[in-house]
């Protein structure tokens, strides 16, 4: 039952990677190369290919999960983490998400590998590690993107309904003090991601 559950949930990680990789390759070589008209036929297309793809390769991965490298797993969150920075127009606080399915997946690994505490010690450390790094990478592209627009602080006080102006130090306080509690929310969530899916996969 347990193994399903570790598969289901990979899946669901896996599935939307092909499809929205072809979408996105294909809404580019038809901006780049085609007339606009054809760019929803392209888009379509790609997204169709992306499914098809998915449907076949996945089924496969899934019944070889110990193939799957953590180089794979790293590659696969990054895509991610690109994606979700862009969808949300740069607010990282979307980004802070990831960090569950990131536990998960280093959680299910010590499972299946019986690790012993220590190791699963050093494993939970490192993740909380990278996927903070990689957050902070996300926050720092957040930051230069608001302080090199003219309009963040009118689109601040139209968004939160603001009755004042926003000032410059007010952005750097948003920011530094954000920043810092979605890096400390990220850590705990990857921390408690890698451990709690190992002790639910890991017990019998």
């Amino acid at each position: 039952m347990k193994t399903k559950i570790e598969r289901f949930t990979v899946g669901l990680i896996l599935a939307p990677i092909l499809p929205l990789a072809g979408f996105m390759l294909f809404w580019w070589l038809t901006y780049t190369l085609l007339p606009e008209r054809w760019m929803p036929f392209g888009t379509v297309a790609g997204l169709l290919l992306g499914i098809l793809a998915a449907f076949f390769l996945i089924r496969r991965r899934l019944a070889r999960l110990d193939r799957l490298g953590i180089l794979f797993w790293i590659a696969v969150f990054l895509f991610y983490t690109v994606g979700v920075f862009g969808m949300f127009m740069g607010v990282p606080v979307f980004n802070l998400g990831l960090a569950i399915p990131a536990g998960f997946v280093v959680g299910s690994r010590l499972a299946r590998a019986a690790a012993n505490p220590t190791r699963v010690r050093t494993a939970t450390l490192r993740t909380a590690l990278f996927t903070t790094l990689v957050l902070a990478l996300v926050c720092i592209a957040s930051a230069f993107f608001a302080l090199s627009s003219s309009s963040t602080a009118a689109d601040l006080e139209g968004m939160l309904g603001l009755g004042f102006e926003v000032t410059p130090a007010m952005i750097w306080g948003l920011i530094l003090t954000g920043g810092a509690g979605l890096l400390a929310a990220n850590w705990a969530l990857t921390w408690l991601s890698v451990r709690l899916t190992y002790r639910f996969l890991g017990t019998p």
